[in-house]
Parts: structure tokens; sequence; C-alpha cells
């Protein structure tokens, strides 16, 4: 029998499923995944658990009020993790309204609806109750290419319209938090790779590019630099922000593992001539291809997760050579995954680079 409910909203994007995988995997926990199911959502990543007795799916909007309230109450979760939201930068660029209905005015239906469902419970369960919003480390603008980290006291200074929308977001839970007493718990994540992961970022981008002998884009020189997570061991990582967190503290979860653009495609070329060697004895490497840079490109990105190493006893397990080996051969055994989403709904003309 379980012994905590857990809403998870997003749950049938690429985080959002691993967190759902992760937790049906610990024995002790029932995920009630909701999910919009908008382009990125896709229940394919969700097989493994779909047929639990832990596990139950609706399909809802995070704006949808009463669907959410009434799903609240039939359920009662013992914690709410809200990962649902637009997180394409090249797509917040093209269409940013889409990021600020959800990003924003969905966050704040849901922490009202959240609202509404804590103050009527009774004061045990209470008093346990979590709200857990996953976020990422663009809000904090970018770093020299030299120095610098992001920690939890560093000022927000977003610079595209999806990391500017979820700055906004952070700030309405926290508000919830020190205007009503609701028990908030909030991370901000760096760049997640992993299974799963949906076709127009980058590292699946250049896997499945690479594949089919199509050039792999790199914006301008390749110099941008991220620190790269592996999904599960963020999945891992809020697992334990949510059960041991302290409401009203922010966590910063990274993978220690800076890699510029060019040196991220370059290892993924590296790790398929190994795996799948071209055609004539080719290199992958030859078939990259500089683009035009997008606008208001972020120089560096980097974590410092010490706070959450140090009082959550949370480290990354995977290395990033170890973690990309994992996802490539994942990408290369899983084409029935993949491959719907490559030929209905992605048509290569977008980067997702960070």
């Amino acid at each position: 029998m379980a012994s905590r409910t857990i809403l998870v909203t997003g749950g049938a994007g690429f985080i959002g499923s691993a967190v759902c995988r992760h937790l049906i995997g610990r024995g002790d926990t029932r995920v009630v995944n909701l999910d919009k199911l908008t382009y990125a959502g896709n229940l394919a990543s969700l097989a493994d658990v779909a047929a639990s007795p832990d596990y139950r799916f609706v399909q809802a909007d995070i704006g949808d009020t009463a669907a959410v309230s009434a799903l609240l109450a039939e359920e009662r979760p013992d914690a709410i993790m809200h990962l649902a939201a637009e997180s394409h930068v090249d797509r917040s660029i093209d269409g940013p309204g889409e990021f600020i209905e959800t990003n924003i005015v969905g966050t704040f239906r849901l922490v009202q609806a959240a609202l509404g469902y804590w103050r009527g419970l009774e004061e045990e369960k209470r008093a346990r109750f979590r709200f857990h919003h996953i976020s990422t480390d663009e809000v904090f603008g970018d770093l020299p290419f030299d120095s610098g980290v992001f920690t939890e006291e560093t000022p927000y200074d977003p610079s595209s319209p999806y990391s500017a929308s979820k700055a906004a977001s952070d700030h309405l839970v926290r508000a919830w938090q020190h205007t009503y007493g609701l028990p908030v718990v909030l991370s901000n994540c760096s760049n997640n790779y992993g299974p799963y992961h949906f076709p127009e970022k980058l590292i699946p981008l250049v896997i499945l590019n690479a594949l089919h002998e199509r050039p792999l884009p790199v914006y301008g020189k390749g110099e941008n630099v991220r620190d790269w997570l592996y999904v599960e061991d963020h999945a891992r990582a809020l697992d334990r922000i949510v059960s041991d967190g302290t409401p009203g503290e922010t966590y910063l979860i990274g993978g220690r593992a800076e890699r510029t653009n060019l040196e991220v495609v370059r290892t993924i070329c590296r790790l398929l001539d190994a795996r799948r060697p071209r055609k004539g004895g080719a290199r992958y490497e030859d078939l990259i291809e500089y683009v035009t840079d997008r606008p208001g490109h972020d120089r560096r990105y980097a974590i410092d997760p010490s706070k959450a190493e140090r009082e959550l006893g949370w480290a990354p397990q995977e290395s990033f050579e170890g973690g990309m080996g994992k996802t490539i051969d994942w990408y290369l055994a899983r084409e029935d995954w993949w491959r719907p989403l490559r030929d209905k709904r992605y048509a290569g003309e977008r980067l997702g680079q960070g």
C-alpha cells in the first residue's frame, strides 16, 4: 500500500515522466499525473508504469481551476510537484503568449487551487503538505565564460520570454508562502538530458540528425556553456526535496558538468562513431554546421548544488560521459518511441540549445 500520494503536473513531459517513473519505482508512493498533453507530452514515456495500481493519469489543464480543485478533493495528495510548463526558449521567442498563459497564469491558478485545498486539510495532513515548484537556472540570466556560479542567493535576471515567465512563476509561488502561509519548496535546475527527451532539444536532435546523416546545427561558434544534469539524477533530487526540503527554501540542482555546446556535440559524435560508424569511415563530426545565433542567447549557466548536497544528502550519480553513453544507447534502441515524434511533429527547424 502506498503511504503517500503526490500530484505531479506535467508528468507526461521529459522531466515529469522521469519523476513519475522514479516515484512509482519507490513502491510506497501513489502518483497522480495531471497533464494537458501539449506537443511535448507523451504518454509513451510512461508505458513502464501505466499499469501500476499506484499510478493514475488525468488529462487536464493546470489553468482549469474547477478540474484541479475537484482532483485535489478526490485524491487528497500529500504534495504537489509542479512541473507543467512551456519550456523551449526558441518557441518562446517565436510565440511568447503561450508561455505567459501557461507558466504565469497557469501557475497562479494552480497555486490558488492548492491554497484552497491546503486550508481545508485536517491539522496533521496540513502540516505535512508541500507544494514543490520546479523551475530553471535560466531565471538567473547568464554568467561570464570564465567565472561565477549560480547560488540560491543569485538575483534574477531573465533574458528570454521563457525565462521571464518562469521567473514570474517562482515569485508567485514564494508570495503565496509569505502572504498566505502555503508551505512551498522551490528548485532550479540546470539543463537536463537523458532518455525520453523531446527530439527538438539539442542532445536528441544531434543524435537523431547524425543517425539520419543530416547537418548537426550549432549556434554561433558553439561557445555557449551549460551545466548538464542526467534526468534520473534530477528525479532523485526532486524526490528528496519534496520529501525532506524545508518550507520556504530554494534548492539548486546541477550536474557539475559544464560543457560548451560544441563540446556536447563533439562528445555525441565521438560516442556514435564507436557505436554506429558511418559508411565509408567518415566521422559524425563532419556533419557539424554552424548557424546564426539566436537573439539574446545566454553565454553560460553554472550551478552550485552544494546546499542540496549538504542539507539533503543528494549528489549526481552519473558522469557526463556515462550519462551521454546511456542516452545514446537508449535512442539507438528506442526508435519505436522517437520515430513517431520525429516524423509527425518535428520538421528540423528548431535547435533547442538551452
